[in-house]
């Protein structure tokens, strides 16, 4: 008996691990690709066919088209605005609003929550949202993507799960001490619940930085575009044109395709570089945010 469950347990192995390193190269390829292919020279990127296992040459060109583009100068500045400020906003609001409502002595507290998950099932649609952003004057301001989005229910429900885990001992002893909630929420909650922030983080960043449709609605200044709605206008107009001035026209549509891959890679990069920095915390975050309900 114990070989035959040795022996299953080792076939069950090698089949998860090949499961897995499958799962892994079917995931990584794509972004290999789209690397190897930017560094690639682009006669030989556009005559290649099938699979791209290294670079085609190596050249930069696509890389200075992309960098002397000031679009992607100005999408990187108007990204990084959206970014900074996008965050701050939902952390403030949504710590804020899970605080209130993991009180347990809050007045109507799961009347609230109802109407929260609601929000999650129906809403308004697309049409009145517009009309309200139009109403209070958000119109093609790069405001527009950021306070309409202050808060993410399902974001809010699960800091609450994290808050609700902090002993109510703490906030008791914070009281008699003479402090107020602010001083309860910024002080002691929030430092003890650092891993489901660096999640909320990761969470609200990665939705801000590759957010293009909402800006596609309410901006129409091209001087206001974020990054993502630039990389949407190169990638499917094909307006690679600006970028290899100077080229003839085959030449032009040869460089296109190396510079729409440059463009995803610069898009990408950023936000890949911030992941490992909040790795740590993510894993512990969201078993936090997903012990109790």
């Amino acid at each position: 008996m114990k070989t035959e469950n040795g022996w299953g347990d080792r076939i069950f192995n090698v089949i998860n691990y090949a499961l897995m390193i499958f799962l892994v190269v079917v995931t990584l390829y794509p972004l290999v690709y789209v690397l190897f292919a930017s560094f690639s020279d682009s006669a030989r990127l556009l005559g290649h066919k099938g699979f791209l296992w290294r670079p085609l040459g190596f050249s930069l060109d696509a890389y200075k088209s992309v960098l002397d583009n000031p679009g992607i100068g100005i999408g990187f500045r108007n990204t990084l605005f959206i970014l900074v400020f996008g965050v701050a906003v939902n952390l403030l609001l949504t710590s804020m609003g899970a605080y209130v409502l993991s009180r347990k002595n809050v007045m109507w507290n799961k009347v609230f929550m109802f109407i929260i998950v609601f929000t999650m099932f129906f809403s308004g649609g697309l049409i009145p949202l517009y009309l309200v952003v139009k109403g209070v004057g958000l119109l093609d301001t790069l405001w527009s993507t950021i306070i309409p989005f202050s808060v993410s229910t399902f974001n809010l429900i699960i800091m609450r799960t994290a808050f609700m885990g902090i002993p109510d001992s703490l906030e008791e002893s914070a009281k008699i001490d003479g402090a107020n909630h602010f001083t309860i929420l910024f002080r002691i909650i929030i430092p003890l619940s650092m891993p489901v922030i660096a999640v909320m983080i990761l969470y609200y960043a990665v939705d801000k930085w590759n957010g293009w449709f909402y800006a596609s609605v309410f901006i129409k200044d091209r001087n206001l575009f974020p990054l993502q709605l630039v990389l949407r206008e190169i990638l499917i107009s094909n307006s690679t044109d600006s970028m290899s001035s100077g080229a003839s026209a085959g030449d032009r549509f040869q460089i296109g395709e190396t510079i729409k891959y440059a463009t995803i890679m610069v898009a990408t990069v950023p936000i890949l570089c911030v992941y490992p920095f909040l790795q740590r915390f993510f894993v512990k975050g969201v078993m936090v945010g997903s012990l109790k309900g």
